[in-house]
């Protein structure tokens, strides 16, 4: 499994639209990507404007799919208008373990 983790800072105000933006996302992702696994949404309880999402594929050319996938450019283009420059983080790791 490889996990994708993006952390950005949304700009004041733009919260709701963000939200909006990535939930139509994380919904492409599952019906469109048959290698999409998992995909969480979390927010700082201090500062709602810093977001992580976190995203679970089956392997590299899943993960590569999904940044392909159309959906994702229209994805790309929305975040554009909601992050603030600069502020964005992307990892790519490898999911050595997993309990729940």
């Amino acid at each position: 499994m490889i996990a994708l983790t993006v952390s950005p800072q949304v700009v004041p105000g733009c919260r709701d639209d963000f939200l909006e933006a990535i939930a139509e996302n994380a919904e492409r992702s599952f019906t469109d990507e048959p290698g999409c696994r998992y995909f969480d949404v979390v927010c700082d309880l201090d500062d709602d404007h810093h977001f992580v999402f976190h995203e679970v594929y089956d392997d590299e050319a899943a993960v590569e799919a999904h940044r392909a996938a159309p959906h994702f450019k229209v994805w790309r283009e929305a975040a554009a208008k909601y992050v603030v420059p600069g502020s964005q983080v992307n990892t790519l790791s490898r999911r050595l373990f997993h309990h729940s």
